[in-house]
């Protein structure tokens, strides 16, 4: 099995994992600046995000061949999603088949030369987790970008996500606070809606690298919601400059 992987993910330069310990929080919005595996069985939300929802994938001789929304190869996207007959089917599966499947992606999935792979997960520390931490065990560039909300709930079950990256040995690249702050599209005025400062004070209090805020911008979440993820005006708004900024981050280590 690890074989397989290993040489399936030949080309992949560099694996992130997107975890958080909370539902919720904004780990599939954080996901979606760059080449996408998402692995969120029970509630895959990629391809709404990247208006990719009445796409299939096909099998060919290598295996299967992701989706790439904008024509192009700069970026790859596979889910359970595009297998699905009705996009409002249920995925009820005990984490044996869950396994199977995600071994299905990272190891039967035509990826190609990237530089990133970026592994959207679902919450928690559940079948998923470690399912892909196993089969990425032979990838010697694999690390994970950890989001969380300001609250102290989001901040409190993100702990519970550090100490699962301790444990399986996975280096984390840094915390990302989500929602932090609503910034009015009229006045400019930055609100605190979630409370301020969690994600910074827990990243301190680990010493692991704080990467940035991203506040609540409407102009942004109307733009995910439409599917619209690389226009003037969304590349413009303060969400859109803060991931950015967080990616420019990660890129440059």
């Amino acid at each position: 099995m690890q074989e397989a992987v290993r040489n399936n993910l030949e080309s992949v330069k560099n694996v992130i994992l997107v975890l958080s310990g909370k539902g919720g929080v904004g780990k599939s919005t954080i996901s979606t600046e760059v080449g996408l595996l998402d692995i969120d069985l029970c509630g895959p939300s990629v391809p709404r995000m990247l208006n990719i929802e009445e796409q299939e994938i096909h099998q060919s001789n290598a295996g299967w061949v992701p989706v790439y929304p904008y024509g192009d190869a700069s970026l790859a996207v596979m889910s359970i999603a595009f297998l699905l007959k009705n996009k409002n089917d249920a995925i009820v599966w005990r984490g044996p088949k869950k396994t199977a499947m995600i071994g299905q992606f990272v190891q039967d999935v035509v990826w190609s030369d990237l530089d990133y792979l970026v592994i959207d997960t679902p919450p928690g520390t559940s079948d998923e987790h470690m399912s892909i931490v196993e089969r990425l065990s032979s990838h010697p560039a694999t690390s994970a970008v950890i989001v969380t909300t300001p609250q102290q709930v989001a901040v409190a079950d993100v702990r519970r996500q550090l100490t699962f990256c301790k444990k399986t040995k996975v280096r984390v690249l840094g915390i990302i606070e989500n929602m932090s702050g609503f910034k009015c599209e009229h006045c400019g005025e930055c609100t605190n809606i979630f409370s301020f400062g969690g994600g910074k004070a827990l990243a301190e209090h680990f010493d692991i690298n704080f990467l940035g805020c991203v506040p609540l911008d409407s102009k942004f979440t109307k733009a995910i919601e439409g599917g619209r993820r690389s226009d003037e005006e969304t590349e413009k708004s303060s969400a859109g400059e803060a991931i950015t900024d967080i990616v420019k981050k990660i890129l440059l280590g």
